[in-house]
């Protein structure tokens, strides 16, 4: 079974600005754990065959301060707009069943909390990213414009291990509530890209 998915990508964690996990899953967090949320929004993409386009996916984990030590417990939700075709490749893609990116981190997950369905909305505004996942995920991030750099290009990490890519831009959160699958937290820091691409 073959599949491919690109479109736009946005994260926010727990952790304060610049997240250990980020720079090497093997640093421990800022805090006792990491708390992440994980926002994919396809523009396009097949699996098996089924036409993804337009689908979203979030996902939220509450790690060890080391993540490398596993035992994750993680939730997923998956757009209410998504076919129940999609809706099953979906959970597949991202439960890392039909291999790719999040076939690594699968061994990592020691509780699945749970795959719901919910009203997942995405906004890209230049350096401004917001997520509404349902009732309980609402969060805010601006990508990070040095002090001096006159084009507006935001900093990024070049070379890191992370499932969405190893070249993403950093972000600071400005606004954030988030409480689901008994997962609670303040965002703190954040990532984000306009062009993740994965295949297997």
């Amino acid at each position: 079974m073959s599949w491919n998915l690109k479109g736009s990508y946005v994260e926010t964690c727990s952790c304060e600005l610049m997240c250990p996990c980020n720079l090497s899953l093997d640093h421990g967090a800022t805090y006792d754990f990491c708390r992440v949320t994980l926002v994919f929004n396809v523009r396009e993409g097949t699996v098996d065959g089924t036409d993804i386009a337009g689908c979203k996916v979030a996902l939220i984990a509450d790690t060890p301060k080391v993540m490398t030590e596993g035992n994750w417990r993680v939730g997923v939700f998956v757009d209410d707009a998504a076919s129940d075709d999609q809706f099953e490749k979906l959970v597949q893609v991202f439960s890392g069943q039909l291999g790719g990116p999040m076939a690594g981190l699968a061994p990592l997950i020691g509780e699945m909390l749970g795959v719901e369905r919910a009203a997942i909305v995405v906004e890209d505004d230049g350096v401004r990213h917001s997520v509404r996942v349902g009732d309980g995920i609402d969060f805010e991030v601006h990508d990070i414009v040095p002090f001096g750099v006159e084009t507006g290009e935001p900093v990024r990490f070049a070379g890191m291990f992370h499932p969405v890519g190893s070249d993403l831009t950093m972000a600071e959160a400005k606004r954030s509530r988030i409480s689901a699958f008994g997962i609670e937290y303040d965002a703190k820091t954040g990532l984000s890209t306009s062009d993740f691409s994965w295949a297997a």
